[in-house]
């Protein structure tokens, strides 16, 4: 009887250390020509995970080229800058294709700009190439409640955009100056990626909106599709031959992403401080 329970049990251990194998070495096995899917949804407020993503993709021979899905209102000028250069550089290695979903305007119009194609959709809204930074004002309620708050600093500006009180001219052309200088890097930016004119870009990047037809006539997209679409094309760009597989990371669920991810960091801080952000809010 003991002979007869060692051949399934010596299976079992055969099959553990075969699968435990092909884990250990599933970084290195390249299984036919694939795709790799990335999602960037949301306000964009941190970068880490979507470069890192960016960069293990690029690394794998098996990942022939990078689809980039955009589902965004735009979001804090770091990040999308930091996602935007980590997109060019990926772009000179592999054929990066960006699928635009609902929205994809402001910062996410920005990471999407040095991609090889851009794809939208018909009806995508795009564009918004700007830069806006939102100050509250509670002075008004301040003085309605008799509350005052006393200041001291170290220098004439150190207290400049204080919700507390209301701009004075010398600071608000200090913001301006600020502002104009982000929004020339954000021109720049697209002129290089898309291989436009600054001056052509200028014309456009006024702050307003495109839906997806609009945004091909401006030369801001190259062709209208969905995300099915953008797959063919980044598998027939690498000459893959047939149904491409694609692969993607399935996000962990953690209470704590949700808190992150799903509601925008400014709405958990009662007096936020100064936040310049590529952001078209409809």
């Amino acid at each position: 009887m003991k002979k007869v329970w060692l051949i399934p049990l010596g299976m079992f251990i055969f099959l553990v250390l075969v699968s435990t194998l092909l884990v250990m070495l599933q970084k290195d096995i390249t299984i036919g020509d694939r795709v790799a899917l990335i999602r960037i949804e949301g306000i964009i407020t941190d970068s880490k995970n979507v470069i890192d993503e960016i960069k293990e993709y690029v690394k794998d021979p098996s990942i022939k080229a990078i689809i980039l899905r955009i589902d965004s209102p735009g979001g804090a000028v770091a990040p999308a800058q930091e996602i935007y250069e980590e997109v060019r550089k990926a772009a000179a290695k592999k054929k990066i294709v960006v699928s635009m979903g609902t929205v994809a305007a402001s910062g996410g119009y920005y990471i999407a700009s040095p991609a090889n194609k851009i794809i939208a959709n018909p009806g995508t809204l795009t564009g918004s190439i700007g830069v806006i930074m939102e100050i509250p004002n509670i002075e008004g309620l301040m003085n309605k409640l008799g509350i005052k708050t006393e200041v001291v600093k170290s220098g004439s500006h150190k207290d400049m955009a204080s919700v507390f009180r209301g701009i004075r001219k010398e600071e608000r052309d200090i913001l301006q100056n600020v502002l104009d200088n982000v929004h020339s890097q954000f021109i720049k930016a697209v002129a290089e990626g898309r291989k436009m004119l600054i001056n052509d870009v200028k014309k456009i990047a006024d702050g307003r909106v495109f839906t997806g037809e609009q945004a091909l006539k401006a030369g801001l997209v190259d062709e209208l599709g969905n995300l099915e679409d953008a797959i063919h094309t980044a598998a027939k760009l690498v000459g893959i031959k047939g149904e491409p597989v694609v692969v993607t990371k399935k996000e962990k669920f953690s209470i704590l992403n949700i808190l992150r991810d799903k509601f925008p960091k400014e709405l958990s801080d009662m007096f936020p401080s100064v936040k310049l952000k590529y952001l078209f809010v409809p």
